[in-house]
Formats: structure tokens, sequence, C-alpha cells
């Protein structure tokens, strides 16, 4: 027997006498559309009569001005809708309708439920569209399916664009919490002091990229900084690591944090004094918010969902990509070259940020060009693969030791033994600068200067 085919052309589902409900109770009880504006959006009503209408309701409240029949007459009028409503008699009905506003907020919420089944139904109908279209790759289907789904859910039961003065006071409110409290920070803490002083942390929303040539120590910075958001200051963190195992990470996290050195611990060879040290040391890593996905050539897509995931089951605060440069894009049949696929993944990395509004903090490789001579100081240009990843990035920072390429002294005449440089190269929403660490090679950790 034929399996039967679901019923995607269904009649849209709406229920305008409700949506006059809401309308009636807003025009006839004062105050009311503020109960209706923190669950309804214009594009909530079915009704285009009932949607001019509520946007016009919407004006006069963000204008702090009276609601009521006359008011929003005048409001549509000014609009050019006053026809496309029925003319004023259509707005005068509407007050016929109320049953109590005592129950406008069950009314708006079944105004609400019946546009997020419809728009879940505009969805799948998207979904049958692209499903049998044999020239649509199964992996973007998903992409789109999981990112239509989760944008809609995330509208929750308000959409609705803030005011210049509802921005204006989360400002205000923000500066006055920074002054009561100088010494905290705004976003993720780095656990380093001068870097943190900066960026006042990483921000929510932010793609931050950490560049730097080989065996200039990227993942031991950034797990440096893992140990010190999870251990310090106990706050969710989830890392993709493409290149290295969990135990490798672990491992080094074992080491920065009980000061054995990282062969010993690589090699299993410990004698008493480090095991003393391991037993001291080790509980302080016990029942860290960090959880590790360890998948190597993860896509974009797959990467976007399993962050996703972890977003609802921890509330995550910060995501760490280790590294750019061996993702991919879900597409396997794309037929670009790899600078426009870097290009890709670094937009959809932003957008993931924005998303889930947590800082993305991805390493990224420079290129060869970078040390050909001159002044090894890498520079923005020397990104590689693309000039997307700088121009989507917020802030762009450099991994930078001297040391190793034999400049033993600064400009100062000072040592440069065991000194990173961390470069501030590009920050959209502070100053750049750079900032000194200490390297501590033994244990692949960085600490803060003065603990030279």
């Amino acid at each position: 027997m034929k399996e039967q085919q679901p019923n995607i052309n269904a009649k849209p589902i709406f229920d305008t006498e409700i949506e006059k409900v809401v309308l009636g109770a807003i025009l006839t009880e004062k105050g009311a559309e503020l109960i209706a504006m923190s669950i309804l959006s214009v594009d909530s009503f079915y009704s285009e009569q009932n949607a001019l209408i509520y946007k016009a309701i919407c004006q006069l409240s963000n204008a702090n001005k009276p609601i009521d029949i006359f008011t929003v007459t005048e409001q549509v009028t000014i609009n050019g809708d006053l026809d496309k409503v029925g003319g004023a008699y259509y707005i005068a009905t509407l007050t016929e309708k109320v049953g109590s506003a005592l129950h406008l907020e069950y009314h708006a919420k079944i105004v609400q439920q019946k546009f997020l089944q419809r728009e879940l139904l505009k969805i799948g109908n998207q979904l049958v569209e692209k499903s049998t279209d044999p020239t649509e790759d199964v992996d973007d289907i998903f992409s789109f399916a999981e990112k239509s789904i989760f944008d809609l859910s995330t509208t929750g039961i308000k959409n609705q664009v803030k005011t210049s003065d509802d921005i204006l006071r989360d400002c205000v409110n923000r500066l006055q919490n920074i002054s009561d409290n100088p010494n905290a920070l705004t976003g993720v803490p780095s656990g380093f002091t001068d870097l943190d002083r900066i960026t006042g942390g990483w921000q929510n929303s932010d793609l931050i990229i950490v560049a730097g040539r080989p065996s200039m120590g990227k993942t031991a910075f950034v797990m440096s900084m893992a140990r010190n958001i999870t251990v310090d200051f106990d706050m969710p963190l989830l890392i993709f690591s493409l290149e290295m195992s969990d135990t490798q990470l672990m491992n080094r996290l074992i080491a920065q944090q009980t000061g054995v050195n990282g062969a010993k611990i690589n090699k299993g060879k410990l004698d008493e004094t480090d095991w003393r040290q391991l037993d001291a040391n080790l509980n302080r890593l016990s029942n860290l918010q960090l959880y590790i996905d360890c998948t190597a050539g993860i896509s974009l897509f797959e990467l976007r969902t399993k962050a996703i995931k972890e977003k609802q089951k921890h509330n995550i605060s910060c995501i760490i990509i280790d590294y750019l440069q061996l993702m991919t894009i879900s597409n396997r049949d794309f037929k670009g070259n790899r600078e426009q696929e870097i290009s890709t993944i670094s937009r959809g990395l932003k957008q993931i940020a924005k998303d889930l509004n947590v800082p993305i903090i991805v390493l990224s490789q420079l290129s060869r060009t970078s040390v050909n001579g001159g002044d090894p100081t890498p520079k923005l240009h020397h990104l590689r693969d693309s000039g997307a990843i700088e121009q989507d990035a917020d802030i762009v920072t450099f991994i930078h030791r001297p040391e190793y390429y034999g400049i033993a002294e600064d400009e100062n005449g000072n040592s440069t033994e065991n000194l990173a440089q961390i470069i501030i190269a590009k920050n959209r929403n502070g100053a750049t600068d750079t900032i000194n660490l200490k390297f501590v090679k033994e244990l692949a950790k960085f600490e803060n200067e003065n603990q030279f």
C-alpha cells in the first residue's frame, strides 16, 4: 500500500476573531497594550487589517501617546492605511469584541501560538520542496531545518524592535553596574589581567581570532584560558578540538594545574615528587564545567548543531575552536576554492556567535610569508586563506614569541626569555595594544607577566 503523504498544503492556521478581541481590549483598557506588546509582534497577526491597526498601536505606545479609538484611527490615517483596514468604522467595531481585559494575556498567547504554527507550516513546505529537489545536498537541508527551527524557537513569545530609550536605559544601567564594581568585567574573563583590561573580557556574540605560526603556542594559550575560565571562574566552556584528542588536552590541563612536566605526563613517567604534586593539586580539576568535542574535520553544520545542544543543556558561556583551517562546510559538492570555503566558515562562525550570544574564540594559522625574511612580527595581512577572517572577526590577536626567532632582547634591551607577546591587531569595540605574558614551555602554559 502506498504510504500516505502529510497534508503540507493544509489551510493556514489563524483566528481573526481572537485577534479582534485582543485589539478591542487594547482600545478599551488603559495599559493593555503593554501586555500585548510583551507577547505579540505585528507579524503575529494573520489579518492584514488587524496587523496594520496593531502597528499603529505600537507606534503610539512607543511615543508615550494615549491609545483609544480616536488616536488609533488618527495614527492609521497618518500611516496611509485607513482604507486598507476598512475605515474608521472597522476600528470602532473592535470595541464590541471585548470579553474581559483580564483575559488579554491568554488571548494574545493564542494569537502568537497560531503565528508560530503558521511559521512551522511554512518551514515544512520549504523542507518538502528542498527534499524533493535532487540538486539539494542532504547536509544543507538538515542545516536549513535546524537553523529555521532554532531561529523560530528563540523568538519565544516576543519579537519586538527596541526603542532608543530602552537601549539607552540598558546602556546606563550597564555603566552604573561597572561604576559600582570597578573591577568587574562585562564579558568572559581570559584570566590574563592586562588582556581583560583591554577587552573587558570576551564579549557575547563576538568572534575572536587567535592566530600564530606553528610552535607559537596557540593551543597552549587557549588551554591556559580554558583552565582560567573553568577552574578560577567556574564558567561553562565548550571546546571543539579538530587536531588533538581529549586525552591530550586533559594532559595539558593536568600539567598546567599541577606543575608536573608535560613531557613526563605524556610518557607516564612520574616519580614520587610528581605524584605528590598530582595528589595535592588534581582535585581542582574535578567537576569542571568543561565540555570537549574532538571530531576531526567537523563541518560548520555539525558544529552549529552541537553548539546549540550544549548551550541549551549546559548554558555554555564561551566556545573555543582549534582550529579554523581544519573545518569544512557541509556541502560536499561545494564548487568554490579554499579561500571561498574559509570565508563561508568564518561568516558562519560569526553567525553562530550572534545566535547563541556567546563569544567564540577560533585559532587560525598564518601564511608562510609572515616569516620569509624581515620582521617576523605577525600582521593582519598574514592571516591564512582569506581576508574574510579579518572582516568577520570582532577581535584579532596574534601570539608572538621573539625568543623563538633568535631575538634575545627587545628594542629596550630587555630579555625576551620566556616572553610571549599577545598582539591585539584588531578590536572592533576597543583599543589595539600588545601585552606581555610568560610562556612556561615545560607546562605548555601562559601566565600573567607579574608571575615572571
